[in-house]
């Protein structure tokens, strides 16, 4: 087992197999009062176990739900917590811990009726990467799975969802139960409360959403039966029954979150033409590689997100076309690069490598285009150098192989040699170079769209001093519109601001991908216009993606700064810990 560097707990010692989870949910102290009973497997005959927790106030712990235990917790940790140490004997099962979280959980947002859409109280949580620990003790790595049964009580106006069989209607009690078969890491463990209904799309596949939005996250997912078998064509059955997408409100910072059998999915996708659903396809490939097939520490990331970006645009191919998929490809390549450049300036240089060293940083810090984006050039330069019918069984018998397991760099470099039968050094070394070495290899090729080439054409003429030619600018995708904004000019002068504007309505645009990239794009030229719609957009935007690149242009010049500023204290409430944790730091943030 590899040595996790962002855990307490040794699993080689002792490790948790199942967990029993009984909770309330206490909104008006912001606190889950539980009782977690963890069924153990000692193999070393070992005297002690070790669990991962974060401001938990420990109320109680027995031994096989009768015997009380000694335990003391180590020293507090900024970024791990702390170790609980707990006295076991050699015949001890299982271990009961009654407990409360502290309202500032960092795994757990919770939100005002306020800040909802129904004026009814909300919570979710965000455990990935080692925030499980703030609401559950446990063995918070991701080398480490479990199966679990959850009991949980909400106010009984709210219903309760967890990444585990579901619910899909209130019941008048407010207590729910809930059950997960398959062994998962603790990073997939999932709760989330709130004024929520149900609707399917197919036998397996539904929404859950706040009533105001139901209908239109139903129509804008109405392709996810599609994605499911489109997924299973090309790499087997779907392992975990139903995939059901639950759409939170905007305080969630991420764009999804692939908790099993119900992705945790932000508000931003709703962009009414179905044009941003390749985040789902994401999160549904997620349910091979990254929750099927696990990276053993966070120092592997790329090998869940390099594997799922491909999967993505192998499941987008399969629904929309090559053209499509070549779309994204380019795209991607556009941010990997982008990505390079910015981490080369910041002198984080070493983070361009695929395998990371993380030891004494938080995981956040290796969320970059480097484990998507160039993870997955690494496995497209396999396909195109030897055959996508050979890789397409390379990965399939990889996610059958390690089917329910974690597995590290060095374990994948292993077993990709050995079924590929590579013995010839100038494979080796290319592999090498992927992997270990900093930013991209010589041997990288480049993807290109057609549809794209004609934009690039489009903006040359018009930089040449042509009209922008607006003739064929109505069926452009959101694609399209993207790469457009990505090629401008940092400085543009006014009369071409306004020409922009109109050709494009930016400033009105109800697409998040788009509005961030235009309103960069404003700040960069001082676009009065647009000051009202970025102070908006910040505060009901809880998405770290569009947060990051606004905040940082504003802070380019005095006047932005306090601009910035000023927002962030009206906003900040509305974000997430995932968000915050990393936008404190850079608005100099003092509470």
């Amino acid at each position: 087992m590899a040595t996790d560097p962002h855990s307490f707990s040794t699993p080689e010692d002792v490790g948790v197999t199942h967990l029993e989870w009984t909770a309330s949910v206490d909104f008006s102290g912001m606190t889950i009062y539980a009782t977690a009973v963890w069924h153990i497997n000692n193999k070393r005959n070992s005297n002690t176990i070790v669990l991962d927790v974060k401001h938990l106030n420990i109320d109680e712990i027995t031994l096989n739900a009768q015997q009380s235990a000694t335990f003391f917790l180590g020293e507090l940790d900024p970024l791990r917590g702390q170790a609980l140490t707990i006295n076991i004997f050699p015949d001890t099962t299982h271990v009961v811990i009654k407990y409360r979280t502290s309202p500032r959980a960092e795994a757990l947002q919770w939100l005002h009726p306020s800040q909802t859409g129904t004026a009814k109280p909300f919570l979710f949580t965000q455990s990935q990467a080692i925030l499980a620990r703030s609401w559950v003790p446990c063995q918070d790595s991701p080398a480490i799975r479990f199966t679990y049964r959850a009991r949980v009580s909400v106010p009984s106006e709210l219903l309760a969802l967890m990444s585990a069989e579901n619910p899909q209607s209130k019941n008048e009690t407010g207590t729910y139960s809930f059950e997960m078969k398959q062994p998962i890491p603790s990073y997939l463990l999932a709760l989330a409360v709130g004024d929520l209904r149900f609707k399917p799309v197919s036998d397996r596949c539904g929404v859950y959403a706040e009533p105001n939005i139901l209908e239109r996250a139903a129509w804008e997912f109405d392709d996810l039966e599609k994605m499911v078998r489109g997924a299973e064509l090309l790499y087997g059955n779907y392992p975990w029954e139903r995939f059901d997408v639950l759409v939170l409100p905007p305080s969630f910072p991420f764009g999804g979150m692939e908790n099993p059998r119900i992705t945790f999915a932000t508000p931003s996708i709703l962009a009414g033409d179905r044009s941003l659903t390749s985040l789902i396809a994401h999160e549904l490939a997620h349910s091979w590689s990254g929750n099927l097939v696990t990276n053993a520490t966070w120092n592997d990331f790329w090998l869940n997100e390099g594997f799922t970006v491909y999967f993505e645009h192998r499941i987008m191919e399969e629904l929309y076309g090559r053209e499509y998929s070549e779309m994204l490809a380019v795209l991607a390549m556009e941010e990997l690069q982008q990505t390079i450049n910015e981490l080369r300036a910041d002198g984080k240089y070493h983070d361009t490598c695929l395998k990371l060293n993380l030891e004494g940083r938080s995981p956040d810090e290796g969320v970059t285009d480097i484990a998507y984006n160039k993870g997955y050039f690494f496995l497209r330069s396999l396909e195109e150098r030897h055959g996508r019918d050979k890789f397409d069984r390379f990965v399939k018998d990889y996610f059958t192989v390690y089917a329910f397991h974690s597995i590290n760099t060095e374990k994948f470099v292993e077993y990709i040699k050995s079924y590929y039968e590579w013995n010839f050094n100038i494979r080796l070394n290319d592999l090498e170079n992927w992997i270990y070495k900093v930013g991209l290899p010589d041997t990288i090729s480049k993807p290109s769209s057609h549809r794209l080439s004609k934009v690039e054409e489009l903006l040359h003429h018009w930089l040449g001093g042509e009209k922008l030619d607006s003739s064929n600018a109505g069926t452009w995708s959101t694609q399209e519109w993207l790469y457009l904004l990505s090629k401008l000019p940092h400085h543009l002068r006014p009369e071409q601001f306004d020409s922009l504007e109109r050709f494009g309505n930016f400033t009105a645009s109800g697409n998040a991908e788009i509005t961030t990239l235009w309103l960069v794009l404003c700040i960069q030229n001082e676009y009065t216009p647009s000051y009202s719609k970025i102070e908006q957009f910040l505060i009901h935007t809880g998405r770290r993606k569009f947060l990051g690149p606004i905040y940082r242009a504003l802070m380019k010049t005095p006047d932005g700064q306090k601009r910035a500023k000023d927002i962030y204290r009206k906003a900040r409430e509305n974000y997430h810990f995932v968000a915050t944790n990393t936008l404190d730091e850079l608005l100099q943030y003092n509470s």
